[in-house]
């Protein structure tokens, strides 16, 4: 693979990845919540590396040009888009980042007497437990969510169709399964210093902003919303 053909590669690439969509949108309200983004945004990532598989095995061409599954996949994908838009704009109003403090009522409230014998450790290891569990539920339902934000999206199976061929070359040493792949796994890496990115930023940016943190939050699931309505209608109204 020509170093020049890679390095415009990378340079469509990045543009891409800093191209606004349903991503950022997930990727911000996510960095709002009083938890960690990472499997928000490792999820997303993830379903990059499926469409990568997905080509590299030749079934996103099958995919693609067989209108029914298409179709089918584009309606999951909208459904899916309108759903977590709704979600994300609902909670609008409650769109804010606090600090990780001792439950109210729990340990951190107990007398310090109290809070130092052996039955305020018992009611604080059993606080903290409590936590790590919520929290690895939570992650998991983040994570899946982006997931699917990215996995059921079409246009990401279409532009990996549309965009590495390109940049695939007959005559390399490399066979193409090799290149397409390579190709998948540059663009997943650039999307991983991206999206992070995004997410630090708006955390760092919109955290201590309550208002801004509504509004933002607000934007990004009316944007949602109207990817998913756009879908459907490039797909089924328009002529």
């Amino acid at each position: 693979m020509e170093i020049a053909n890679l390095t415009a590669f990378m340079l469509i690439s990045l543009t891409l990845a800093c191209t606004p969509g349903a991503d950022w949108a997930y990727i911000i309200s996510s960095a709002l919540k009083n938890t960690s983004f990472a499997p928000a945004v490792w999820g997303l990532l993830s379903g990059y590396l499926i469409h990568t598989a997905l080509i590299v095995c030749g079934l996103a061409a099958i995919v693609a040009s067989n209108p029914q599954v298409l179709s089918w996949l584009t309606l999951l994908g909208a459904g899916y888009l309108l759903w977590l838009g709704i979600s994300t704009a609902r909670s609008w109003r409650s769109a804010r980042f606090l600090a990780t403090e001792p439950a109210a009522g729990m340990a951190g409230d107990l007398p310090e007497t109290v809070a130092e014998s052996s039955i305020g450790g018992a009611v604080a290891t059993a606080v903290e437990a409590r936590r790590t569990v919520s929290g690895k539920v939570q992650a998991r339902h983040q994570f899946t969510k982006g997931l699917l934000t990215s996995a059921t999206n079409p246009k990401a199976l279409l532009l990996y169709l549309a965009l590495i061929p390109q940049f695939i070359s007959p005559q390399a040493p490399w066979s193409l399964e090799i290149q397409t792949g390579v190709l998948g796994l540059v663009h997943f890496g650039i999307s991983i210093g991206v999206y992070f990115t995004i997410a630090y930023a708006a955390r760092l940016l919109l955290g201590s902003r309550p208002a801004a943190a509504r509004i933002v939050t607000l934007v990004s699931g009316l944007i949602m919303i109207a990817l998913g309505v756009a879908l459907l209608a490039e797909k089924f109204f328009v002529l």
